[in-house]
């Protein structure tokens, strides 16, 4: 089948390098990077995300090893969070089917999965979703395949993402399967041309980590000129960070995938409330300080949101801010 060109893809990148600003990445994967992401389309002039692929739970963990491509779940959540406006497509793109042998698929994933049919590419097909959507950025896989993520838990090794994130236990290795996979070129390239990296939030392991352990990412961070930022959880999560506080995440960080010290840590000063054994994410700007790395502190509290969130606003004016 031939792939379809409804638009040259020269629009959709000169529409993108009429914003002005810095270019940013943001890396990651869930709701965090895409959280990430809505603050970032306050700023930024060009934004990249690098996404995890390996998701197993769900309707990507049904469609990504039937259909041959990366778990298109994080990805969905990630051009809809780089789509501006609303729209048909936009609505489409989030909407869930409930009952029938559809049950629980979102459309947005089985829209992905059929592009990536059409246009006989996964990437191409991002693209396509990405001029209907009207995206300002761009979503990038971390690697072209769909991957299985590993970790050893209190000395024992752990397979699949969901597994590993009801897991309780001190995890000392993030590795993925198989292990001889290449980042995608387009994620290389986009780190390389950066000027902001922001690392975060979403899960720690499972989401940050899965995506910078893909052989390539972190190597290509830490030869990147571009400001290293980490932005804090605003709490632990259970089964893969409970009693860790911000210090714990960044060096479990660095210890596990090699990536150098941020320049600095947005961590969030405001109250959260939530139930044991999950906490806030304590940080300590004095302890921070040992790792070289500057700690900024503010409110960054969705007051809306039913489950403790990064308010995009409120970060989107923080990342804002370190740019100048």
């Amino acid at each position: 089948m031939r792939p379809i060109r409804t638009e040259p893809e020269a629009l959709l990148e000169a529409l993108i390098a009429d914003r002005e600003g810095p270019s940013v990445v943001a890396v990651g994967g869930g709701h965090g990077l895409a959280q990430a992401l809505q603050a970032m389309c306050r700023y930024a002039g060009k934004i990249d995300a690098i996404v995890s692929v390996a998701d197993d739970g769900g309707s990507s963990g049904r469609l990504s090893p039937a259909l041959d491509i990366p778990p298109p779940g994080d990805i969905r959540k990630c051009l809809i969070a780089l789509t501006p406006d609303e729209s048909i497509w936009k609505r489409l793109f989030e909407y869930r089917f409930e009952g029938a042998d559809v049950d629980g698929h979102s459309l947005g994933n089985l829209i992905i999965a059929s592009l990536s049919d059409i246009e006989l590419d996964f990437e191409r097909a991002l693209l396509a979703a990405e001029r209907l959507l009207g995206t300002v950025g761009k979503v990038i896989p971390a690697a072209p395949v769909h991957l299985r993520l590993e970790a050893i838990v209190d000395g024992e090794r752990i397979e699949g993402q969901a597994a590993i994130t009801k897991r309780r236990g001190s995890i000392t290795q993030i590795r993925v399967q198989p292990s001889d996979v290449e980042a995608s070129r387009s994620a290389l390239e986009a780190i390389a041309g950066a000027d902001h990296i922001v690392l975060g939030p979403g899960s720690l392991f499972t989401s940050v980590m899965a995506c910078m352990v893909v052989p390539g990412i972190t190597e290509a961070i830490n030869q990147s000129a571009a400001k290293l930022i980490y932005v804090s959880n605003l709490i632990t999560q259970d089964g893969e960070t409970l009693g860790m506080d911000g210090a714990d995440h960044l060096d479990a960080l660095l210890q596990i995938t090699g990536v150098r010290p941020p320049s600095t840590m947005v961590a969030n000063r405001a109250p959260v409330t939530v139930a044991l054994p999950v906490e806030p994410v304590v940080v300590d700007p004095e302890v921070l300080e040992t790792y070289g790395v500057d700690v900024v502190l503010a409110d960054l509290v969705d007051p809306h949101a039913e489950w403790p969130a990064h308010d995009p606003a409120r970060l989107g004016g923080v990342l804002g801010r370190l740019i100048e």
